[in-house]
């Protein structure tokens, strides 16, 4: 367990227990284990750990195409998944679009809402006015009985076809090369951003910067290759990889920023 800690950061550890707890449950059971829908960071943590088993095998799914959040099966070598095996449903909110526009933050708060946890939902798409949005089987009937408002707004929650059109992926990654003096949260967020230091110590302090998910408010927190950072309205940015140091010692970025189709 020591040599796979060492090699993640020390808040994630409840995490790879977890995993290790899931590698030990499939090995015993010789059945599989099907998780909740998991971020792209933690998906990234069940890859490194059970990778190293020849004996078992990773599948994902998460309905969407190009899906960031996805549930996963860890399997014996023998087992194949059919769709019906993720248990996942895909649901649309029917909501008076002529009178008011949900937007991402409205849905995501109205499912937290009504006591869901975030990993038993996945992605959240939206189209001029069409609302979609990936569901944990298991508790798709609590939802469609309990989602009936999201703010003053009624809604009704139906599934979908899966033969029907689901909403794409409208997001594309734009990639660029920085040098920043180094890793720090802070120094990486106001170079990307392109705003002064003070204002992107402030963004991390108030706890609107979250990194793999997870706000983070030291603003000396040492970024990762790999990392996914979002800062509130400034959008999303990865760091892809280190390219070395310059005359000046300091570090050439590649990085990636989200941008969303208009």
């Amino acid at each position: 367990m020591q040599h796979l800690i060492q090699h993640f950061r020390k808040d994630e550890q409840p995490f790879i227990e977890q995993v290790v707890g899931w590698q030990r449950e499939v090995e015993d059971r010789y059945a599989p284990k099907l998780t909740d829908f998991l971020d792209p960071r933690q998906r990234f943590i069940v890859e490194s750990i059970i990778g190293q088993n020849a004996d078992l095998l990773i599948f994902t799914a998460g309905a969407f195409e190009e899906a960031e959040r996805k549930r996963m099966l860890i399997a014996p070598s023998y087992f194949e998944p059919t769709e019906d095996d993720f248990q996942i449903g895909v649901y649309a909110i029917n909501y008076p679009a002529k009178f008011v526009q949900l937007r991402h933050p409205d849905v995501l708060g109205a499912l937290l809402s009504i006591g869901l946890d975030r990993s038993k939902f996945g992605d959240i798409r939206l189209e001029e006015n069409t609302v979609q949005f990936a569901l944990a089987s298991e508790i798709s009937d609590y939802v469609r009985a309990n989602l009936s408002s999201i703010g003053k707004v009624k809604v009704h929650v139906e599934q979908v076809d899966l033969i029907t059109s689901l909403i794409q992926n409208e997001e594309r990654w734009i990639e660029n090369s920085y040098t920043v003096s180094s890793m720090r949260l802070d120094v990486v967020l106001a170079t990307v951003a392109n705003i002064s230091r003070q204002k992107s110590q402030n963004l991390i302090t108030a706890g609107k910067v979250k990194v793999n998910w997870t706000v983070r408010e030291v603003v000396a927190f040492e970024l990762q290759e790999g990392d996914i950072v979002s800062a509130r309205g400034f959008g999303r940015m990865k760091v892809i990889m280190t390219e070395g140091r310059t005359k000046k010692d300091k570090i050439r970025l590649q990085v990636g920023r989200l941008e969303q189709k208009a």
